[in-house]
C-alpha cells in the first residue's frame, strides 16, 4: 500500500515527466470509476504536483491565451491500496487507467493516467489537503513533532503505540511498514501504550555542554521515535 515516501516519489515522478508537456482537451474519468469527473477542457495546459503524507494534489494550469480562459484546477489523490501515475503512449493506455491527461499536438500522442488496480483510490476536486489530517512526517518534520506532543493528552495516546503510528491526525504519511521498521529499529513493543511512549521524548533534553556538532551527531546516533518517522521515509526516497 503505498504511504508517505510513495506519494513524496509519485509527485517528483509527475513533475519530471511532465516538464515541458502541453496538455489539452478533456480530463477523461473511466466509466467503472466512481470518483467524481473532473470538469476541465482547455486548448493548452500544463500538468504540476506536490504532496503531503498521503496525499498528492495534481494542478492543470492553463497557459497564455488557452481557450476557454479560466482558472487552475487543483485534484487531490488518495492512492488507496494500488494508486499510481504513469505517463504512456496515447495507443497503449494500462488497464485500470481510471483518469486521464492527453497531450496536445504536434508531439507524439502521451497520456498521463492515475492507475488503480484495486479502485480504492480516491480523487477529489478543489485542491484542499483532507482536513484533520497532521503535518506530514516527510516534509515537515517540526511541526510534526510538536503536534504529537502538545497532544499527548488526547485519548488518542491510551492506545497501543502501534495502532497510534497509523492515526494519520498526528503521523500523516506512515503506514504498516514504516511503523515496522520504526518499531523494530528502536525494539519498542508494538502493544506499549503509546503515552508512555512518547512522554519520555518531552524531558529529552541534550545536554547544554554539548557543542552543535556533538548534539546533531548524538541526534544521528540515537533517533528517537518522532525523529525516525521522518528519516525512515527519507531513507525510503532515496532508495
Amino acid at each position: 500500500m503505498p504511504e508517505g515516501p510513495e506519494l513524496h516519489l509519485a509527485s517528483l515522478y509527475v513533475n519530471e515527466a511532465c516538464k515541458g508537456l502541453v496538455f489539452a482537451g478533456c480530463v477523461e474519468k473511466s466509466p467503472v470509476s466512481r470518483n467524481p469527473e473532473v470538469p476541465f477542457e482547455s486548448s493548452a495546459y500544463c500538468i504540476s504536483s506536490s504532496a503531503r503524507g498521503k496525499e498528492l494534489r495534481l494542478t492543470l494550469s492553463p497557459l497564455p491565451g488557452a481557450q476557454p480562459p479560466q482558472e487552475p484546477l487543483a485534484l487531490v489523490f488518495r492512492f488507496g491500496m494500488s494508486g499510481s501515475f504513469q505517463l504512456v503512449p496515447r495507443d497503449a493506455l494500462p488497464a485500470h487507467a481510471h483518469l486521464r491527461f492527453y497531450t496536445a499536438p504536434p508531439g507524439p500522442p502521451l497520456a498521463l493516467c492515475f492507475v488503480d488496480i484495486r479502485r480504492f483510490g480516491h480523487w477529489d476536486l478543489g485542491g484542499e489537503w483532507q482536513p484533520g489530517r497532521g503535518p506530514c512526517v516527510l516534509l515537515e518534520y517540526e511541526q510534526f513533532r510538536d503536534n504529537v506532543l502538545r497532544n499527548l493528552a488526547d485519548k488518542v495516546f491510551d492506545q497501543p503505540i502501534c495502532e497510534v503510528l497509523l492515526d494519520q491526525r498526528f503521523f500523516n504519511g506512515i503506514g504498516n511498514y514504516l511503523r515496522a521498521e520504526i518499531l523494530y529499529r528502536l525494539k519498542i513493543p508494538p502493544f506499549e501504550k503509546a503515552r508512555k511512549v512518547l512522554e519520555e521524548l518531552q524531558q529529552r533534553r541534550p545536554s547544554p555542554e554539548l557543542t552543535l556538532s556533538q548534539k546533531i551527531r548524538a541526534k544521528l546516533q540515537n533517533p528517537d521515535l518522532l525523529e525516525l518517522c521522518h528519516s525512515v521515509p527519507k531513507e525510503v526516497v532515496q532508495l
